[in-house]
């Protein structure tokens, strides 16, 4: 692929939680910024290409224990020889045959990996990088739900305790509602060397599209307990030559609360791509209109509607 790409992926969260921390609440920085962390935005593009039938590596399966018969995650060895139909990894012929099932994985592809099994040791530098996705809207607020459980406690213990005699209670946590906006690059030219070494073909044109079209739906798609009311509101794409770097494109969009529409304000983002128009090929939005404002220049932008994927 001849180009480069920078983007921003937006994403609403309403009475969900996008990604909690340790202790169930939404994460948040020391500040109590809210934010969301990369690996909650490539979670649901994995589990989507997983469901599509593609390979993907670096994402949690369970086998039944040979021990004692318990329901126990894959180690990455495990995982490797399933999907790659080996019957022990040991016995790879050398390094390159490694190498190349590693890269044919449409995970590893995109977001690269660290590989440390069986003789072989790989720091894969992936061509998509995403940084944290931070929340822009301010009046974002946790919500503690309490939860009934159809079942008492059976344990020993709470047989003495008279509270036993009743159903337990759970706890659900949320936020009323957030907005995180993500930066990311593609930078194809980031398995230059494996492409010496002859284990890939590179980043493609084709692997790109595979990424945007997961990009602009798989949070929408995966609808889970907590991810319901999760979804795709917002992207960026803008291409580039190859040798154009640009800063954090999501530092300057804005966001708003509206009482009946909010609005996505990119036109700073727009002045700097303005400026370096002779080298950008394409600019891309796609937003959800029935929802939100877009507040652009239009100055050789191509607006989709993100739920349609149609031209506005």
């Amino acid at each position: 692929m001849e180009k480069r790409v920078y983007g921003v992926l937006g994403i609403s969260s309403i009475m969900a939680n996008w990604n909690a921390d340790f202790t169930g609440y939404p994460k948040s920085m020391s500040d109590g910024t809210v934010y969301g962390s990369d690996k909650a935005l490539k979670y649901p593009m994995k589990k989507m290409w997983e469901n599509e039938g593609k390979k993907v590596l670096y994402i949690k399966s369970m086998k039944f224990s040979e021990k004692d018969g318990s329901l126990v995650p894959n180690s990455l060895k495990e995982r490797y020889e399933n999907i790659f139909g080996v019957k022990d990894l040991k016995d790879a012929k050398d390094s390159k045959e490694v190498l190349t099932n590693l890269m044919s994985a449409v995970d590893v592809k995109n977001f690269g990996a660290t590989f440390a099994e069986a003789k072989n040791n790989f720091s894969i530098t992936g061509a998509v990088q995403f940084g944290q996705g931070f929340n822009k809207y301010d009046g974002t607020v946790a919500e503690e739900q309490q939860i009934l459980s159809p079942f008492r406690d059976g344990s020993k213990d709470s047989e003495k305790n008279e509270e036993a005699k009743n159903s337990t209670l759970g706890t659900k946590v949320t936020s009323n509602e957030a907005h995180y906006f993500y930066p990311f690059v593609i930078n194809p030219l980031a398995y230059k060397e494996l492409v010496a070494l002859g284990v890939t073909e590179g980043y493609t044109e084709e692997d790109y599209q595979n990424f945007k079209r997961t990009a602009l739906v798989s949070a929408t798609a995966y609808a889970t307990n907590a991810k319901e009311g999760c979804e795709n509101e917002f992207a960026l794409f803008v291409e580039t030559d190859p040798e154009v770097y640009l800063p954090n494109l999501s530092e300057y969009i804005t966001f708003e609360k509206g009482d009946k529409q909010n609005t996505i304000d990119i036109s700073a983002c727009e002045k700097i791509l303005n400026e370096m128009r002779e080298k950008i090929k394409s600019i891309e939005v796609y937003y959800n209109p029935y929802t939100t404002k877009l507040v652009s220049e239009g100055k050789g932008v191509q607006v989709y509607n993100i739920v349609t994927q149609k031209e506005v």
